[in-house]
């Protein structure tokens, strides 16, 4: 059940994440009138344990809620994961992801993708400006945008958060996607959960947001974006044991795996150690749902290394997170691409 409210209740901003679902009950979408109609929507906590959105909205939106200020433009905000948020984590045992359930993803039928489909219908209704949903990641990355289309709307909404943009139309089912076909779209990766300079960069971001009256439609210099387009997803099957230490796993990864991301890696660049007898492998898959994995991966005497050159995100060594969503995510540079 979707709850909507058209004010922020009494308290709710001076709540952490782990408070929410007492507070609201369930995934609320909450819509505030501002000088320009079209609201922009603002997502947070699609993942439970990915606060930095909510943070970020905690500090933003005090004077506003207590009437003292203006809003320069409507906001819509969806706090959408919040039982999972109770308990610090992505999502539960039993819960589909809530960052593919949006549609145009392949399957559907559950309660979460009625829910999003709800979402995005009430969003099209009211004229959505812009969307922006906020997250985190396990990894040592920096703080980039992603886009699900190169135009150049959408690339400039990405650029005012970084000049690091990374274009993606898999996995589907995603907020920005979905969002895509109405509106320009982005997702934040804020870095790590906790850290203050993610929060701050998200909040003053989304207060440069709702100062925007139209969308700059002029071309992007390749000089003003560093642009890459992810190229493939990486997973670990469900049979294979993994880990990072000493422990016998069938595939043992290098322990400073996450340091990894976003650098452009060389051919030969060892990941990981098979056991031997395992036979052990990653799954790889490409935009198209193509096994890709002897393209990119090869194992020479028990050491899982690179085949070719490669730049991975979101590498990480939360097992959790590895099971529930994948190990990475490989990338290529794509600036020459812009229009």
């Amino acid at each position: 059940m979707l709850k909507e409210l058209n004010h922020i209740p009494p308290g709710l901003l001076d709540l952490e994440a782990t408070g929410l679902e007492a507070e609201l009950g369930g995934p609320t979408l909450i819509h505030l009138e501002g000088r320009r109609l079209a609201p922009l929507l603002v997502t947070v906590l699609m993942h439970g344990n990915e606060t930095t959105g909510w943070e970020a909205v905690r500090r933003l939106l005090p004077p506003y809620a207590s009437g003292e200020e203006v809003l320069p433009r409507s906001l819509s905000l969806f706090i959408s994961n919040v039982s999972a948020a109770a308990v610090g984590l992505r999502r539960l045992d039993g819960q589909p992801d809530y960052n593919r359930v949006w549609p145009g993803c392949e399957d559907g039928g559950t309660p979460e993708h009625a829910l999003m489909l709800r979402v995005m219908e009430t969003m099209k209704a009211r004229g959505v400006f812009a969307s922006i949903d906020v997250h985190n990641n396990t990894g040592m990355n920096p703080h980039y945008a992603c886009v699900n289309v190169i135009e150049n709307r959408f690339l400039h909404l990405a650029t005012m958060f970084s000049r690091t943009v990374v274009y993606f139309i898999r996995p589907c089912g995603v907020q920005s996607l979905a969002l895509s076909r109405i509106c320009p779209s982005v997702t934040l990766e804020c870095g790590k959960p906790g850290q203050l300079n993610g929060v701050e960069h998200a909040r003053d971001y989304l207060h440069a947001c709702l100062h925007l009256a139209e969308h700059p439609e002029h071309q992007l210099s390749p000089r003003d974006i560093d642009l890459f387009h992810t190229v493939a997803t990486v997973k670990v099957p469900a049979e294979t044991t993994f880990g990072f230490g000493p422990e016998p796993v069938d595939i043992r990864f290098e322990d400073d795996l996450d340091f990894l991301n976003f650098r452009e890696l060389a051919c030969g660049t060892r990941i990981g150690l098979i056991r031997p007898g395992s036979g052990a492998e990653l799954v790889v898959l490409d935009e198209h749902g193509n096994d890709v994995a002897q393209r990119y991966f090869s194992m020479d005497g028990g050491e899982l290394k690179l085949r070719i050159p490669v730049m991975p995100s979101m590498l990480t060594r939360d097992s959790r997170v590895v099971r529930q969503d994948c190990l990475c995510y490989l990338m290529e540079r794509y600036n020459d691409h812009l229009i």
